[in-house]
């Protein structure tokens, strides 16, 4: 890590008086994230991390996006945590000129992540209910709510980091769908109802000893409710094709967690809601194999036409049902 890095860490450590360069026993970068750089931070008792956004994001495509993503993400937390004890990490403090903040460091050893778990073959029904009910209760808490939606006016940052890249981006590969692809595009972005996380995927979720606990938040935006329900949704589908031996536990996971969720919206019909969910989902579906961020455990060229496929047949004759879009892929996998 370079002098200039770890001069900002230090001096944001000591101007929001979580501690002093001489407290620092030592300063590790971690890995596995595309979008924002991370570190922990040991102190001789305790260790802390700290984030900070990048505007051009680690992949292969050209993908960039505005750094006030990272105010963004540290509002979600602030907002949720207060109301939803558990649910996310504990912060600490932002720096808003050096643009990063800290919060507390879960031991991977006691909080395994969920896509670790799930890519070992351990599918916790239980952990999808609670992933489910969570994300409904904190979306029917923040549905209707003026303050909370003038708090998040990061339409452009949404946009940047989901609309364009997982929706708009495909039509390139499927010119064919663009009318589709766009109609899906505009009303996921035209439809503000609750405070969206965002990024609700098995790789941001830590599987706590009394709750699943939700990160990285930087996607976070006042809008639709779908877009977080169809986002993770869609890893139980991925994960089904890539272990087919357990397909049907992974598509279990996704009716356990689809039916958790709906059971908490009250903010609008429920049958509203799943067909907005069920026309979204195989569009992102599509996205992890002809988007700007294809799913990396993907990898057999069977097992991504078999995606593709999937998802073009709901996207050519839409579905209202969650459990219709399951029943696709279902028969896809042949079980």
């Amino acid at each position: 890590m370079d002098d200039d890095t770890t001069r900002m860490i230090t001096d944001a450590l000591r101007k929001l008086g979580l501690g002093s360069a001489g407290d620092i026993r030592g300063i590790e970068q971690l890995t596995g994230g595309v979008s924002s750089d991370i570190w922990r931070i040991d102190f001789a008792d305790h260790s802390i991390c700290a984030k900070r956004a990048l505007s051009k994001l680690k992949v292969s495509a050209v993908w960039e996006a505005p750094l006030s993503r990272n105010a963004y993400e540290y509002a979600w937390y602030l907002t949720v945590a207060p109301a939803f004890p558990g649910v996310a990490p504990t912060m600490l403090g932002r720096d808003d000129e050096a643009g990063i903040f800290f919060m507390e460091f879960l031991e991977p050893a006691r909080y395994p992540v969920w896509k670790t778990m799930l890519l070992d073959g351990h599918v916790d029904m239980h952990v999808a209910e609670q992933v489910g009910s969570n994300l409904g209760r904190i979306h029917a808490w923040t549905a209707n709510k003026p303050e909370i939606a003038a708090r998040f006016k990061s339409d452009a940052e949404f946009f940047s980091l989901r609309l364009e890249p997982y929706l708009l981006a495909t039509i390139g590969k499927h010119p064919a769908l663009g009318d589709t692809l766009r109609g899906i595009c505009n009303t996921t972005a035209t439809t503000p109802l609750v405070l969206v996380h965002g990024d609700i995927s098995p790789k941001n979720i830590l599987c706590g000893p009394a709750s699943p606990i939700f990160l990285d938040a930087e996607c976070a935006w006042y809008g639709d409710p779908a877009f977080d329900l169809a986002f993770c949704l869609n890893h139980m589908l991925l994960k089904a094709v890539h272990r087919p031996a357990q397909a049907g536990e992974f598509l279990r996971a996704f009716e356990t967690l689809y039916q958790a969720y709906l059971a908490q919206v009250a903010w609008e019909p429920v049958a509203s809601l799943e067909l907005r969910t069920a026309h979204l989902l195989p569009a992102l579906f599509l996205a992890r194999v002809d988007g700007k961020s294809p799913v990396e455990y993907l990898t057999r060229a069977a097992d991504k036409e078999m995606v593709r496929q999937s998802a073009l047949g709901c996207l050519r004759a839409p579905l209202d049902r969650l459990d219709a879009v399951m029943q696709v892929v279902q028969v896809a996998i042949k079980l």
